[in-house]
């Protein structure tokens, strides 16, 4: 872990902090055969690679109803109350993003232009399975999907070695509104989505979260289907002043650093006994933590480090372009007006990012590895594309004839300027 002042920092040192590949270009070789493969076998491939890396055989790879309704028996009542609260949240949130769906104005008189935004056809959400279950990325996948009305909404999840996705998983994407769900994970799952099986009809995008190898094979497969962003190991930036709690903050480093042996977590303060007591109380509460091995991995990838001014730590920010953003200062809406670059941000003492990943309705689902400074969030936006449309009175083309006809001849588009000068020819 690096602990020191921002810039004290070495060239190395930063290029580490802001560069953070995921290693795609590592696996890129093994995903590719994997792709291959399943677009020229089909389920075949599909139940033998399952086999190989779940240590599932299967016999059959969609989700049966029954098993949807032996998994609403099998999850407690309070986990479900807590999933129904996290699901209406989410729906609530992602309906304030939805835009008209049709809107027509006039730019001048008789030229009348607009907007028609229609939901894609299909989609395919990758929800992770591995080393936990993630029940609430089902949530953040499905849901903004179904907000945008998109009519058939596929889930692959991967199975456990007894061949069953777990229940909570299972309830939420339902819940959610998930059309088909499929016991299917990794590259395979993805390769799946994108070019179809005898049993899995392909997808038109597919979205979710995933490790290495899910990333890389959706980066691969963009020439067929497309996909919401490039994402890789999680990570949090925090910006704290002196007003803060070490312990919070810490326990926030390390809430993100259980993720995975490569989730990164960076604190930028203003004050350095704070800077050393946050660096004390991780090492502290990491010797306590559950998920010991994979936080003491991760926190190899950590930094604190200690700005000049709160200027300076945004700046920082802005350079990093975190999946996850906090600001615990005192008045954390003055500082979020200078931030340019983040996929959520988290305001204030009280809003742990472990908020926005379950329940306080925003999406989970963002951009790591820098990706924010070119790629907003899942949201319903990615689920429509938008038409425009125009209708122009002739009175309206005259007034633009003017404008039209001498910039398409000065292109050498002639036939451009013909379609509209035959338009209007009989009245002028």
């Amino acid at each position: 872990m690096i602990t020191k002042r921002l810039e004290e920092l070495k060239d190395d040192d930063l290029r580490w902090l802001l560069s953070r590949q995921v290693g795609i270009q590592d696996v890129l070789p093994n995903v590719s055969e994997i792709i291959t493969e399943v677009a020229s076998e089909g389920d075949k491939a599909l139940f033998k690679y399952t086999e190989k890396f779940d240590g599932a055989k299967l016999d059959s790879l969609r989700v049966t109803q029954e098993e949807i309704a032996g998994a609403y028996e099998a999850v407690d009542e309070d986990l479900m109350d807590s999933l129904g609260q996290a699901a209406e949240n989410i729906f609530a949130f992602h309906g304030e993003q939805r835009e008209r769906d049709f809107w027509l104005t006039e730019v001048t008189p008789g030229v009348l232009v607009g907007q028609k935004v229609v939901p894609l056809e299909s989609v395919g959400a990758y929800v992770p399975g591995g080393r936990a279950s993630y029940p609430s990325s089902a949530l953040m996948t499905v849901i903004p999907a179904k907000v945008a009305g998109v009519p058939r909404i596929v889930v692959c999840t991967p199975p456990g070695s007894d061949g069953q996705i777990n229940p909570l998983t299972l309830v939420a994407a339902d819940m959610a509104g998930a059309d088909e769900i499929y016991k299917l994970g990794g590259v395979q799952a993805v390769a799946a989505m994108a070019f179809g099986t005898e049993s899995i009809d392909r997808v038109h995008k597919i979205v979710g979260p995933g490790n290495v190898y899910v990333t890389a094979a959706k980066l691969l497969v963009r020439e067929t289907v497309e996909i919401d962003f490039p994402a890789g190991p999680s990570e949090v930036l925090i910006i704290a002043d002196r007003s803060a709690d070490p312990g919070v903050l810490a326990a926030d480093m390390i809430a993100q650093a259980e993720h995975d042996p490569n989730s990164m977590a960076v604190l930028v303060t203003t004050d350095e006994l704070m800077a050393q007591a946050v660096a004390e109380e991780m090492y502290i509460q990491a010797e306590a933590a559950a998920r010991q091995e994979i936080v003491k991995q991760s926190l190899e990838h950590c930094a604190v480090l200690v700005a000049s001014s709160l200027e300076d730590a945004v700046d920082f920010s802005n350079a990093f372009a975190p999946e996850h953003l906090e600001i615990i200062t005192v008045n954390p809406m003055e500082v979020l007006e200078d931030v340019q670059n983040a996929g959520s941000v988290f305001l204030g003492g009280f809003t742990p990012v472990a908020a926005g990943d379950y329940a306080s309705g925003t999406n989970h689902v963002l951009p790591t590895s820098g990706y924010a400074r070119v790629f907003s969030g899942l949201n319903v936006d990615h689920f429509t594309k938008k038409i425009t449309v125009q209708m122009i009175s002739e009175d309206g083309l005259h007034a633009l004839k003017n404008s039209i006809v001498p910039l398409a001849e000065a292109e050498g588009l002639f036939a451009h300027a013909e379609s509209v000068k035959r338009r209007l020819e009989k009245n002028d």
